[in-house]
């Protein structure tokens, strides 16, 4: 019988999604810092693009802005998402930051084009009980996110939510990349704090979204460090 790791490993190269039963435990949290003007990034992005289509996954690709001096200015760079990559170094006591990282569930760094190192987080992360059970529902054209008491102390968290594109092919005229047409994957266009929680009782906000971009709802430990739960929003 395969065991766990296996499973994971195929479903990252393969596409395939995990088993229901998994599906409904948790959704974890990938975030790939990338960009169009890094020539080791392409893997990386294909790497998500499978990651995607995943049900016991959310995928999101936050392209930076500081490849944009060799050349190429990538059209989906966000100095906030660079911000945000920084904050997450400075976290983990790193001086460095570098594409393509992967950061896992908020806390677990890796390499964004190494798929068995990322299968192994997954199964990690998969297994972790689920703190907080998140879920959320549209009313009279806004969304709204709830979440019961947690059985355990949580401690401070920020309840955030991301906006991104779905998909998007980019051909690259200049730089590392130049001349090759590449495929992208989630891509942040905003991710905004709307409130915080301390857990000591149910949580219930709301928000309206505008435009046509997709949203998901991220419970994180303030500080940016683990997520708590994720949840796509209606």
């Amino acid at each position: 019988m395969l065991n766990s790791r296996i499973l994971l490993l195929l479903g990252l190269v393969l596409g395939l999604s995990a088993p229901s039963a998994v599906a409904e435990d948790r959704k974890v949290v990938i975030e790939l810092y990338t960009s169009q003007g890094c020539s080791s990034c392409p893997p990386a992005d294909a790497l998500l693009e499978r990651l995607a289509e995943r049900d016991d996954v959310i995928a999101l690709s936050l392209h930076v802005d500081y490849w944009d001096y060799i050349g190429w200015k990538d059209v989906f760079g966000r100095p906030e998402n660079t911000k945000r990559q920084k904050v997450y170094a400075r976290v983990a006591g790193s001086r460095t930051i570098y594409t393509p990282q992967m950061v896992i569930g908020g806390v677990d760094h890796v390499v964004g084009a190494k798929p068995m190192d990322v299968a192994d987080l997954l199964e990690k992360h998969k297994s972790v009980p689920v703190a907080v059970a998140l879920s959320a529902n549209a009313v009279d054209g806004a969304v709204v996110i709830t979440a019961p008491q947690p059985g355990t102390d949580i401690g401070e968290a920020v309840v955030q939510i991301v906006r991104y594109r779905p998909a998007a092919t980019v051909s690259i005229k200049r730089g590392e990349n130049a001349g090759q047409t590449l495929n992208y994957t989630n891509i942040v266009t905003e991710w905004d704090v709307i409130g915080t929680w301390s857990g000591d009782g149910p949580l219930e906000v709301s928000a309206e979204l505008a435009g046509d971009d997709r949203a998901v709802a991220i419970v994180q430990k303030k500080g940016q460090k683990a997520i708590l739960a994720a949840v796509e929003l209606p």
